[in-house]
């Protein structure tokens, strides 16, 4: 192999590489044009492009393709002059390619060069992912052709191989007949072979001897307004076939000597593999740069599909954070069991008395209250987790609001195993264990603060419990900006809790105690809602959405640009 054409396998290698990890799973205008291209490209770098350039000395291969009934195979079996290939009588036939090579080229034929994915079989089959090879010496060595399925197939399976075939072939010898000429499905290929510059010979088969001028003089205006002028036409009259189904030597004695004549040309031959295959690169390098696009927009929907589900839920935890710290927990069943535990109303009234006479005070009404300390926790407990719950539900909601506005993000919720608009069913057992969690924090924060303190008479009036609940009620009043008796009774509910844990910890020890407890509990709740945010999460991750690869996609294809350019200035010299 050439020092070229090492470095030209190594960039379309570099390019397949990449083109497999270019995934479009995210279903965005446009997207199945650009996955097909993507299909097709891999397809005919695995099946033609680099095993065709690793072996650039094999045998040429014609592929002999067609519509339905156009006599495909009773043309190659009179090419050959014996039946190796059988015509189908019903249709939609299916059964393998057949790949018909002289015996001393088998070795080109093997499993690991041309169509690698199709099982080799030397038997007739009707498994249309095996490829039938026949050794004959009716061929000339140097050539190999391959009798394709019908492009217009009633069976998808055949249409894809037949595709499959054609994109693989140095050479397509494409029949069609009389009276199917004109069919839209045959020029579709017939363009694509123009746009790829693949070699082509077209072949009209089973014309009357009066239509052939007029049929065939059509034809060739139809080949050169399509790019395909110089593409050779061969006819081949009616004729009747023999008991072995072969139609006489002389009606396809044209076609045989000109394919006879490129076996044995190893120029014209090396011609035509480099038409072929130089067209087929430069067409696989430009249709690149669509799948690159259409990636790199992937990217971006993936992105934004996660953004908008990051914003839901930061937005949620903000919040909740936000209501546990602004005096929004100080009301209803939390507020009226701490009133119950410290005797709120009667403390109330001595707010701006002595330091010393309040916390006496304090002291007296809190003894011998544990029972009230448990109620205060359970209504914490409780309106935490309704707090959660509520937020949670409602950051599902604008998670899946945000991707039902775009197409990717309603194929993803679609193919979701959950409604991803409701939070999750074990929410409520999880929020409750966080919660219960938090307040076994803020008991083992106050009992390791009051290691040396256990024995005070204000530690023991208090209580662990005691401390603890109002720890929580001091974090809970953080942000209101309570100072006093004028910021009503949850402030002041506040206020008392925190003179409380100042009477048995002093002042640093408090805030640094309530700033503990704050982190603490912010903590608890954004791992809560990581599990929540993650149901969203994990489908754009499972996308397996590469942010390197539309680069990595245009960086080969500049690659194989620079070195067809190079190939040209040389050829030029």
């Amino acid at each position: 192999m050439s020092e070229t054409n090492s470095e030209m396998l190594t960039a379309l290698i570099r390019l397949r590489g990449a083109l497999q990890d270019a995934e479009l799973p995210l279903e965005l205008p446009g997207i199945e044009e650009q996955r097909t291209a993507r299909r097709e490209m891999i397809d005919q770098l695995e099946d033609y492009a680099i095993p065709r350039l690793m072996t650039i000395e094999a045998p040429l291969l014609a592929v002999v393709g067609g519509s339905t009934g156009a006599g495909k195979s009773t043309l190659v079996n009179s090419l050959v002059g014996s039946r190796v290939t059988v015509p189908g009588v019903l249709r939609p036939t299916t059964r393998s390619p057949v790949l018909v090579h002289h015996p001393s080229d088998v070795e080109w034929f093997g499993q690991d060069r041309l169509l690698p994915d199709l099982e080799r079989v030397t038997h007739p089959t009707n498994d249309p992912d095996a490829l039938q090879l026949v050794a004959t010496e009716a061929v000339p060595a140097g050539l190999a052709i391959l009798d394709a399925p019908d492009v217009d197939s009633v069976e998808e399976r055949n249409r894809q191989l037949a595709a499959q075939l054609l994109a693989a072939a140095d050479l397509w010898l494409f029949v069609t007949s009389a009276a199917r000429y004109a069919d839209q499905v045959p020029w579709g290929f017939l363009k694509q072979a123009a746009e790829r510059s693949t070699a082509v010979a077209i072949v009209l088969d089973r014309t009357p001897d009066e239509a052939i001028e007029t049929v065939s003089t059509h034809l060739a205006r139809m080949l050169a307004s399509r790019g395909l002028k110089d593409s050779p036409l061969f006819t081949v009259t009616e004729g009747k076939v023999d008991d072995q189904g072969l139609l006489p030597a002389h009606h396809v004695a044209e076609i045989r000597g000109w394919l006879e004549s490129l076996a044995s040309d190893v120029d014209a031959r090396g011609a035509v593999v480099k038409q072929t295959l130089d067209g087929a690169i430069r067409t696989i390098a430009r249709r690149t740069y669509g799948v690159a696009d259409a990636l790199a927009e992937q990217g971006d929907a993936a992105t934004r599909l996660r953004a908008d589900a990051d914003r839901a839920y930061d937005d949620a935890i903000a919040a909740i954070v936000a209501a546990s710290a602004d005096g929004t927990l100080l009301r209803g069943e939390v507020l009226a069991r701490w009133q119950e535990f410290v005797g709120t109303g009667e403390l109330l009234k001595s707010l701006e008395d002595k330091v010393g006479w309040f916390r006496d005070r304090v002291v007296n009404a809190i003894k011998g209250k544990p029972q009230q300390a448990e109620r205060v926790t359970v209504a914490v407990e409780s309106g935490l987790e309704t707090l959660i719950l509520e937020h949670a539900e409602a950051a599902a909601e604008r998670a899946e609001a945000s991707w039902q506005q775009l197409a990717a993000g309603q194929g993803l919720l679609a193919a979701a195993d959950q409604d991803l608009g409701r939070a999750s069913r074990d929410l409520r057992r999880r929020a409750e264990r966080a919660v219960r969690d938090w307040q076994q924090d803020v008991l083992e924060m106050v009992r390791s603060e009051g290691a040396d303190k256990r024995s005070t008479a204000r530690f023991l009036a208090f209580g662990v419990n005691g401390l603890s609940v109002a720890l929580m009620i001091v974090v809970f009043a953080h942000t209101a900006g309570v100072t006093g008796a004028e910021a009503g009774i949850a402030g002041g509910s506040a206020v008392l809790g925190q003179k409380l844990l100042e009477a048995v910890f002093g002042d640093q020890a408090v805030r640094r105690l309530a700033e503990r407890a704050r982190r603490s509990l912010e903590q608890r709740i954004t791992e809560l809602f990581r599990a929540e945010r993650d149901r969203y999460v994990v489908l754009v991750e499972s996308l397996g959405v590469k942010p390197g690869v539309p680069d990595q996609l245009r960086d080969a294809t500049r690659r194989i640009d620079d070195l067809r350019y190079a190939e040209s200035k040389r050829g030029a010299e």
